[in-house]
């Protein structure tokens, strides 16, 4: 499983990227195995307020429908528009290209709040 040391993670399998002032959110390499085939990914409208733990949106695959949490408070700046016709990228890419959102978060030290790759790795090996 692919683990990114760089990135935050959430128990509930969203990864966050600093990047610059705000951070990117998407699902985890573990999560999106375990969800297989992803064909739709319902996203927040831009300017959405998204608060800790509450729900976003949804992937939706072949075997499941599961919802997205937020791992921080925040504003969304930007959803990924390419999700809409290739949801896909979820699989092929999670940490890259098959990123979910981005935002601004409420309080930028929350993020390190969140779980680092060991700490992840930790709870999916349990």
């Amino acid at each position: 499983m692919n683990v990114p040391s760089e990135l935050r993670y959430s128990t509930d399998h969203e990864w966050v990227r600093v990047d610059g002032d705000r951070v990117v959110v998407g699902i985890t390499d573990y999560a999106q195995d375990a969800l297989g085939d992803v064909v739709f990914v319902e996203m927040p409208a831009v300017g959405a307020e998204l608060a800790s733990g509450a729900t976003f949106g949804e992937v939706e695959s072949t075997k499941s429908v599961s919802d997205l949490f937020a791992p921080v408070d925040g504003i969304v700046v930007e959803v990924n528009e390419a999700l809409n016709a290739n949801p896909e990228l979820i699989n092929e890419d999670p940490y890259g290209d098959g990123w979910v959102l981005a935002l601004t978060p409420a309080n930028p030290g929350d993020v390190e709040a969140l779980l680092d790759a060991e700490a992840y790795t930790t709870l999916t090996e349990s």
